[in-house]
């Protein structure tokens, strides 16, 4: 049966199929449709982060302003802040440990107390064997939880869709029982859980289950429509660049909310085409009543997915709307030779998430960050057409800006688009024309994307700079705060509170 389209617009609304506050950023770009945009109003962008205590990694909060709370992470984090119905999920690593019975490098997922910072509980999760290849050493987890109800999806850093109890373990062990052995990991004796450990309710294993080879790290969130989840598998090149090891694994999979139990997958053949590995998020649409899963590719090219996957053969596959390659023909070839990729004037893949906004879609195209800085290509693509749409289906292309991890936020209220570089630069533009009206040079790298809420931009750099910009045509600087670790994710907006988290501490930013 197909819900209506009032239903489906109640969906966007919401942010997931689940009811959340209205204040609350329950996933990855806060709706389904993934524009990092809150229309929350009197936010503070005057602040500071105030400095540690003598000999500690505390913050003392007598020297900061306008910061309710801050509290420790691990050393590295780049997993997304989520705020959901008075909680607050963060991915980071293992090396300030909460509990003393978790002990050496794991990735973490922590749930904290929305108005103190106050710890609840953790998910922990042991290290692919591996290594680097699969599972880089102290990264921890860096996907962003999706809240649905009383229900927290993650990706773990051992390429797993997790499904978690919203009140950990307080309400008792639901659903998966074998906890302490999945904390302790495979062939060691298992540890017992405690109240401030995760309640697993289903675990599905991508690796084993699909034959994914996570390239470096399992990075994406998921996506929540209805009662289904939509995950990116991060199925990559092997350690030495050399191939694919699995070029007929899928980039993206469907599974039961309620069960994870295997519903379909993606049959476009993107990872026989990958330049290096898959990262992007999916997000949603609805056009005219159409609905889509967005997907951004390792091939580079974007893709609009049926929601219902149908059976094809042996399998269940989602069945393509339209596909639009965003790598541009110049890119591609020089004095008619191909371009090899990762040359810093040739192609690139989707990290980015798309963005629906308007019956369009943006995202623009970029590498790792080992790879350093190269051309970048933004794409405002035209989501009401069908098939192949790469020769027709661009309404706009900007090509000054260079390789993005970003995704785009939209203010409806102007219509104006904010989009980050890798190479630090801070982008204007016209949402519906493309037309460029700033440019702004954070004299850092950018690795997160940018948020615009309350008519001002909050960005972060490596640097460890946090700069609030004027949401408007012209230019301005509002605010800079230095502090003083890097900052690898993206500020978000919740139950006016602005969270800035860095590679070690997480802020609850406001009056």
């Amino acid at each position: 049966m197909n819900l209506s389209k009032i239903t489906w617009t109640a969906v966007l609304l919401v942010g997931t199929s689940g009811i959340l506050r209205g204040g609350d950023w329950g996933q990855w770009g806060r709706t389904p449709t993934k524009n990092f945009y809150s229309p929350e109003k009197g936010l503070v962008h005057e602040f500071e982060a105030g400095d540690y205590k003598s000999g500690t990694e505390e913050i003392d909060m007598a020297t900061t302003r306008n910061v309710r709370w801050a509290t420790k992470l691990g050393s590295q984090s780049y997993g997304n802040v989520t705020v959901a119905n008075g909680r607050v999920y963060v991915g980071t690593n293992n090396d300030s440990p909460r509990d003393p019975k978790h002990k050496g490098d794991r990735g973490i997922v922590m749930c904290l107390d929305e108005k103190t910072g106050k710890f609840l509980w953790q998910l922990v999760v042991p290290k692919l064997s591996a290594g680097q290849v699969s599972d880089w050493e102290y990264i921890g987890i860096c996907s962003s939880p999706t809240v649905d109800e009383d229900r927290v999806y993650v990706v773990s850093n051992r390429c797993e869709v997790v499904c978690l109890d919203a009140k950990g373990m307080a309400n008792g062990n639901d659903g998966y029982q074998d906890e302490g052995q999945y904390m302790a990991g495979p062939d060691n004796p298992p540890i017992t859980p405690g109240e401030t450990d995760a309640d697993i309710l289903w675990v599905y294993n991508m690796r084993e289950e699909l034959g994914i080879f996570p390239h470096n790290m399992t990075s994406s969130s998921v996506l929540v429509v209805g009662d289904k989840v939509y995950a990116s598998t991060s199925n990559g090149q092997d350690y030495l660049h050399e191939s694919v090891p699995y070029p007929e694994s899928p980039c993206l999979v469907v599974l039961d909310k309620a069960t994870g139990k295997y519903l379909g997958e993606e049959a476009s053949g993107i990872s026989e085409r990958m330049f290096h590995c898959n990262w992007s998020s999916p997000g949603f649409g609805d056009v005219n009543g159409s609905r889509m899963v967005l997907f951004g590719g390792g091939d580079g090219v974007c893709y609009a997915y049926h929601p219902e996957p149908v059976k094809k053969g042996d399998t269940s596959v989602l069945e393509e709307i339209w596909k639009f390659d965003c790598v541009p023909a110049k890119y591609k070839t020089r004095d008619g030779e191909a371009i090899e990729y990762p040359d810093a004037e040739g192609p690139s893949e989707c990290i980015a998430t798309p963005v629906y906004y308007k019956n369009r879609v943006y995202i623009g195209i970029g590498q790792d960050p080992e790879h350093g800085e190269g051309v970048g290509y933004l794409a405002c693509i035209d989501a009401t057409k069908k098939g192949d749409i790469t020769k027709d289906g661009a309404i706009w292309t900007y090509d000054k800006i260079n390789r993005t991890l970003s995704t785009v936020s939209i203010d409806p209220d102007t219509g104006l688009l904010f989009v980050s570089d890798f190479s630090g630069f801070v982008y204007c533009l016209d949402a519906d024309t493309g037309e460029e009206h700033w440019i702004y040079d954070m004299k850092a790298h950018v690795w997160g994307s940018t948020l615009v809420a309350d008519g001002k931009v909050y960005v972060g750099d490596e640097d460890g700079d946090v700069v609030v910009l004027e949401a408007s045509k012209e230019k301005k600087l509002l605010h800079e705060v230095y502090f003083g670790s890097p900052i690898y994710s993206t500020p978000v907006v919740a139950n006016g509170a602005v969270y800035v988290g860095t590679q070690s501490h997480l802020y609850s930013i406001g009056k």
